[in-house]
């Protein structure tokens, strides 16, 4: 592949391409994880635990046939939450990265 011009005032640097290396694995790890819990709440409580989790009532269900019908979304909207704030708090830390390596390459 050849070279492709720096746009704007971002040079190419190794340490620059290290960090957004760096920002892409711990945002691929961040999703492989949630989409782990969220794959595994519903089958797991939802079918697997359900007999369990139907000696337990929520708003006069059993929580198995409760969880089965309502549980893995609201799961989803939580981990759509978690999945923000994790990424927020991760753009804040590369962003943080991305400045101290251009003051460095600056001074």
């Amino acid at each position: 592949m050849a070279d492709h011009a720096p746009t704007g005032n971002q040079p190419p640097n190794s340490k620059v391409q290290l960090a957004l290396r760096g920002y892409w694995r711990a945002n691929m790890r961040i999703m492989a994880v949630l989409l782990c819990v969220w794959a595994i709440a519903g089958p797991v409580c939802g079918i697997l635990l359900a007999d369990r989790l139907n000696q337990f009532r929520l708003g006069g269900f059993p929580l198995g046939f409760w969880f089965a019908q309502q549980g893995s979304i609201i799961v989803f909207v939580v981990l759509i939450l978690g999945y923000a704030l994790l990424m927020n708090r991760l753009d804040r830390h590369h962003h943080d990265e991305l400045q101290r390596l251009r003051r460095d390459a600056e001074g």
